[in-house]
C-alpha cells in the first residue's frame, strides 16, 4: 500500500508540474529561438469593423510594424488599467513602428467603445469583435487577453491579465 501510495504521490507531482509549464508556456515564448526571437505562431488575419467609424481595419493594414493587439472590454477594471499604459506606448513608439490595435468584446456596440476611446484619449485603432477573432486566437477565455506580434507577423508573447507597461515596453524594444 505504501508503494502505491509513493507511486500515485510521484505521479500527482509530475502531473502538476507539468501542468504547470503548461501555462507558464501558452502565456509567453520563453525558449529561445534560432531566430532572434522566439514564436508562438502566425497572428491570425482579421478584417473587423472599427468602433469610431464602422471602416474596416485589418491586422495586414500594419504589415511590416511591431504589434500589439488587447482583446478587452469598457466595463473591465484590468483592462481600464492598462489603456493609458498602451496610449503612452503607442505615443512613443508610432515612429520607430509600434502598432496597438484594441480589440473591443463589449457586447453594448461600438457607441459605447467610441465614447470610452474619446473620454480616455486612445490614440490607437479599436476594433469589435466577433465570434471568429475570438476563435482564431485560440479562443478568449479572459480579459485582458494581449498579443505581441513581430514585424513578420508571429506572436511572440502573450498575456492573460493585466500586463504592466514595462514589460511591454521591453517586448517591443527586443522587437525593433
Amino acid at each position: 500500500m505504501k508503494k502505491f501510495l509513493s507511486l500515485a504521490l510521484g505521479a500527482s507531482l509530475l502531473a502538476g508540474g507539468m501542468a504547470l509549464v503548461g501555462t507558464h508556456t501558452a502565456n509567453a515564448a520563453t525558449k529561445p529561438a534560432a531566430a532572434k526571437h522566439a514564436t508562438i505562431g502566425a497572428a491570425p488575419e482579421f478584417a473587423l469593423k472599427s468602433a469610431t467609424n464602422g471602416k474596416t481595419v485589418k491586422l495586414s493594414d500594419y504589415k511590416g510594424k511591431v504589434r500589439i493587439v488587447d482583446f478587452w472590454a469598457t466595463w473591465c477594471p484590468p483592462c481600464r488599467g492598462e489603456i493609458p499604459h498602451f496610449v503612452a506606448l503607442q505615443k512613443k513608439y508610432a515612429k520607430k513602428g509600434l502598432q496597438i490595435i484594441g480589440i473591443s468584446v463589449d457586447q453594448d456596440g461600438p457607441s459605447v467603445v467610441s465614447k470610452f476611446m474619446a473620454e480616455n484619449h486612445i490614440n490607437y485603432p479599436v476594433v469589435m469583435a466577433d465570434d471568429a477573432i475570438t476563435g482564431a486566437y485560440g479562443g478568449i477565455r479572459g480579459i485582458p487577453t494581449t498579443f505581441v506580434i513581430d514585424r513578420d507577423g508571429n506572436i511572440v508573447k502573450k498575456y492573460i491579465g493585466s500586463t504592466d507597461e514595462a514589460t511591454f515596453e521591453s517586448d517591443i524594444k527586443a522587437l525593433f
